[in-house]
């Protein structure tokens, strides 16, 4: 039997094939080939349109077909992940209104953080396990208040991931672990927050009905059968964020399990078995894939929004051909830098520094000591700083972390980033052969009743395991302490 996922990202959609029997990726995929493009229309913000995302799933399916020969009815099952935070607008018709406010857009930071002080910060932290901060809910009254017009024609507002299951099944349904990182969920009530709702003046009828995160949540339309070539009935039968589901990707499913991740933006994601909140909100809580009604089961979630994009912006700026080749180069500058550090703060509103817009930083760079090595290295030890940074907030929540999963995939496919984790953080790096399209298609499985968490997790490999080690920790540590030294002065 075979299992399809999608993990459709802000910079491209992935696809791939599992042979559940086996365990074997058969096929993967990812589309376009270049970055899809983000509308910035004025600072702060980050746009994209919904349909490009349904366009690359069309071209992502057509490129797994090329790959492997597959009987479209031996699909047992589609999964997807995606992009969180996101906000899709669609009327009556399911027409997209406007383009999809997406997770690094900043334009509802004020929005949130009048809630968090109307609501009181009792509240929030105690129900919603966070601030409305920069989260989906506090866009949506952002389109209330300055976008009308737009408004009034919401028929559904969705996740990401909702809105391509709309276009594979025709119907408009969320999760409970949607509705808690849209902010909506009141985790002590076990409901949507109705005064959440009630102060921002929202519909809850704009909410879309819940469907579990495992199990049938809709079927292949003709329609969109026809365009992936596919078969028309196909269940729709896992769906998550794209953190929650890289976690689980990882079989990252109990309380002191980690998973990292470092794309576009750079997550620690840690499963845990309370109720638990930041009183800054400056890393957030949601409901984890598995949770259920006989165990708790949360995500901590700290998140850098300029990791990969901080390394691709220096690529392109620095007109270098490859990241192996970066990689290699960046090795040749000592640990530290010489000294030069560097603060990836350039991809909006960072959640660890309390959604603040600090923008990138360089600090005690010298024209005559640093080059091109120097500044490679120091890119990639400030995005391992700022992760580590997000670390320690979840450190005084309870939450420490000794040893984390991540795909053998983005950043940690470089030798040196995995070397400076390692040794700032203390952790120990297991890598897999998986991503977050792969992982989709297992939970696939699992919510088609095919398989079970128990072993649907065959066939995954863990490809190397890096330690800290003791000669480099001293040194990474110190460097550390001098980039923290900076953020305060960065920060204040």
């Amino acid at each position: 039997m075979y299992f399809i996922g999608y993990d459709i990202g802000s910079s491209s959609v992935k696809a791939a094939l599992l042979d559940a029997d086996s365990g074997r990726c058969m096929a993967s995929a990812a589309s376009p080939s270049r970055e899809m493009p983000i509308q910035v229309p004025h600072a702060g913000w980050a746009e994209q349109d919904p349909e490009s995302w349904w366009q690359e799933v069309i071209n992502a399916t057509a490129l797994l077909r090329q790959q492997a020969a597959f009987d479209p009815a031996a699909v047992g099952g589609i999964g997807i992940a995606y992009q969180m935070h996101g906000l899709v607008c669609v009327d009556k018709a399911q027409q997209v209104l406007r383009p999809s406010v997406i997770w690094c857009d900043s334009r509802a930071v004020d929005t949130g953080n009048k809630a968090f002080a109307a609501l009181g910060e009792q509240y929030c932290l105690e129900h919603l396990l966070n601030s409305p901060g920069n989260f989906t809910a506090s866009k949506l009254r952002w389109i209330y208040e300055n976008e009308p017009h737009i408004y009034e024609r919401i028929h559904k507002i969705m996740l990401p991931g909702d809105f391509i299951a709309m276009k594979l099944t025709g119907e408009a349904c969320t999760t409970i672990s949607g509705l808690s990182e849209g902010t909506f969920w009141d985790f002590a009530a076990g409901s949507v927050s109705k005064k959440l709702l009630d102060y921002y003046q929202i519909d809850e009828g704009l909410l879309s009905a819940v469907v579990p995160t495992f199990g049938v949540q809709g079927r292949l339309t003709a329609a969109a059968a026809a365009v992936l070539q596919l078969k028309e009935g196909t269940p729709v039968t896992y769906r998550a964020g794209d953190q929650p589901n890289n976690a689980f990707s990882l079989n990252v499913l109990q309380p002191g399990e980690a998973a990292t991740t470092a794309g576009t933006s750079g997550v620690v994601y840690a499963v845990h078995d309370q109720h638990a909140a930041d009183p800054q909100s400056r890393v957030n809580t949601f409901v984890h894939v598995s949770n259920d009604a006989q165990q708790l089961r949360n995500g901590v979630l700290m998140c850098l929004n300029g990791t990969g994009i901080a390394n691709s912006w220096l690529k392109n700026i620095l007109g270098s051909t490859d990241y192996v080749a970066m990689n290699s180069e960046a090795a040749t500058a000592p640990p530290g830098a010489d000294g030069l550090l560097i603060y990836p703060f350039g991809n909006g509103a960072e959640r660890i520094l309390a959604n603040k817009r600090t923008g990138a930083a360089a600090r005690h760079l010298d024209f005559n000591r640093h080059g091109r090595a120097h500044l490679l290295r120091a890119v990639q030890e400030g995005i391992v700083f700022g992760l580590y940074y997000g670390m320690e907030i979840m450190s005084a929540m309870g939450l420490h972390i000794h040893r984390v999963r991540a795909g053998n995939a983005n950043m940690f496919l470089s030798p040196l980033f995995r070397e400076v984790f390692a040794n700032t953080t203390d952790a120990v790096i297991e890598l897999y052969n998986t991503d977050g399209a792969q992982g989709a298609a297992r939970g696939a499985a699992v919510g088609a009743g095919y398989m079970n968490t128990s072993n649907v997790f065959h066939g995954m490999e863990c490809l190397a395991v890096i330690e800290p080690q003791a000669a480099l920790q001293e040194q990474y540590r110190d460097a550390y302490g001098r980039w923290l030294a900076g953020l305060a002065a960065l920060t204040t």
